[in-house]
């Protein structure tokens, strides 16, 4: 499979990706849709790419101009698929891989961040697991913050999942992958 940055400094880059399905990256149309979406918050933003596969989330966003990028990967395979993506873009793999496991990395102490984008394996329960964690106050947010989920229809959250810090920005959907894209909102 080829992914490809869609825009920015690395635009055109093709990414690394594992042979087989183990990995379900986010459709370059649901990339384009959601970095336009964001595209005045991008800039100098501290994004966390926190089921980052082959990165090719987060390294968009890098290519767009974010600030920083860190990504948490659980798969060893990925994990060094990702490692070659971040060395071919200009990221140092070593400051920028931050952890393996998405619930007990949020556990730790973070910075915090202006976008968190969460893309995890469908059918195993991750949006409900996410929900409470991401969500919870003060949480790994900056004040305005954004939060990017992709799951499938089954699992993703409705307006009723969310606590009332937070709001439905956008949502779609692009074959078996729903997502939604949140904004925090400044008063609750």
């Amino acid at each position: 499979m080829s992914i490809r940055i869609i825009a920015g400094r690395c635009r055109g880059r093709s990414l690394r990706t594992p042979r087989g399905d183990a990995l379900r990256p986010t459709p370059g149309v649901v990339r384009e849709r959601l970095f336009n979406w964001l595209a005045a918050e991008i800039s100098g933003a501290v994004v966390l790419d926190l089921f980052a596969g082959s990165g090719a989330l987060g390294l968009e966003a890098w290519s767009r101009g974010a600030a920083r990028v860190d990504f948490v990967e659980k798969s060893p395979q990925h994990r060094q698929i990702l490692s070659e993506n971040l060395t071919l873009c200009g990221l140092d793999p070593r400051t920028r891989l931050i952890g393996h496991d998405a619930l007990q990395t949020l556990s730790t102490s973070l910075p915090c961040y202006d976008l968190i984008l969460a893309d995890p394996p469908f059918a195993q329960g991750w949006p409900q697991r996410l929900l409470p964690v991401l969500l919870a106050q003060p949480g790994p947010f900056r004040p305005g913050a954004w939060l990017y989920l992709e799951a499938s229809a089954t699992e993703i959250w409705s307006a009723a999942d969310l606590p009332a810090k937070w709001q439905i920005h956008r949502q779609g959907h692009c074959g078996d992958s729903h997502y939604l894209l949140l904004q925090q909102r400044s008063s609750a």
